[in-house]
């Protein structure tokens, strides 16, 4: 029995002494595995907080009178479309094919550019029309927080994104990628556009 035991420590030892991932697979995506979930528990935080702080106000803006919903559809679409596009760089980079995956990186990019113009000019719209942290001319001062925090959150995650996606698109140029280094950058694309449709469905829609 002990000497079951003791080579059932050694194995489990042996996957988690460094060196082998004891999930089968990369360290870097299991890391990147880990900052999603974590990221993905702070967006929930910030959703369920504007679940609460809407549930307890006496009224709240109608979304149709305050944002342009063409818009919010328009870059919703683009940023859905992006993520297909970062699929399709995924597997032109598992293809050992860097100048394919290279052409999609930099369409996911466009996308994610065109998508933080958009939100730029709705911020500078709502700005203008008198949307602040601590009021707004549409009611309850906590619609316009909670529109700057969780977009702005948000649209930070976007920017990262983009910034990423270009240093993986320039190494795909340079032929200095890999496999997993672009799969990884594609993980967090499809977060950060999976996190927008629950932004989306539950800000703007709801």
């Amino acid at each position: 029995m002990d000497s079951t035991l003791t080579e059932q420590q050694r194995i489990l030892a042996s996957d988690w002494g460094g060196g082998k991932s004891p999930f089968g697979t990369s360290w870097s995506k299991f890391m990147m595995w880990i900052f999603i979930i974590s990221d993905a528990l702070t967006f929930a935080a910030f959703l369920i907080t504007y679940g609460f702080m809407r549930s307890i106000s006496p009224e709240w803006p109608k979304q149709t009178e305050v944002f342009n919903m063409v818009l919010i559809t328009f870059m919703t679409f683009v940023l859905i479309s992006s993520s297909a596009v970062m699929a399709m760089a995924v597997a032109a980079a598992r293809a050992a094919n860097p100048k394919l995956a290279f052409r999609f990186l930099v369409l996911t990019i466009v996308g994610g550019l065109i998508f933080l113009g958009c939100q730029a000019f709705e911020w500078t719209h709502l700005i203008e029309e008198g949307a602040r942290l601590t009021h707004n001319p549409w009611g309850v001062p906590q619609f316009a927080a909670s529109f700057f925090v969780i977009t702005g959150f948000h649209g930070f995650h976007v920017f990262s994104g983009v910034t990423i996606l270009s240093i993986v698109a320039i190494r795909a140029a340079m032929g200095k990628y890999s496999g997993d280094g672009v799969e990884n950058a594609g993980l967090y694309w499809h977060f950060v556009d999976v996190v927008w449709v629950f932004v989306f469905a539950f800000f703007y829609l709801l």
